[in-house]
């Protein structure tokens, strides 16, 4: 019987909502970048990465700046998404 109570109060994994599929709209997952606590320091090598990517597809070469932070590096992949109509 404890096994079957102890099995009962944890979900099957597959039952358990993903989400990176359907995020809770109530959580703080998507933030603003201006408020970012870490939005000032280097933009990430995969921002760098995928910002190089989007601002050749958009044949923008000014889009890509090494020199842009967290944050604004977001905005500016945002941009080019929109864009690139990615």
């Amino acid at each position: 019987m404890a096994q079957q109570n102890a099995k009962s109060r944890h979900k099957d994994p597959v039952e358990v909502e993903n989400p990176k599929v359907n995020p809770d709209p109530n959580t703080n997952q998507v933030k603003d970048p201006e408020d970012w606590v870490t939005g000032h320091e280097p933009m990430t090598g995969a921002q760098a990465s995928y910002l190089k990517t989007l601002s050749e597809q958009a044949h923008d070469p000014k889009a890509y700046d090494p020199e842009l932070d967290k944050a604004e590096a977001s905005k500016r992949i945002d941009e080019m998404k929109h864009k690139t109509g990615r």
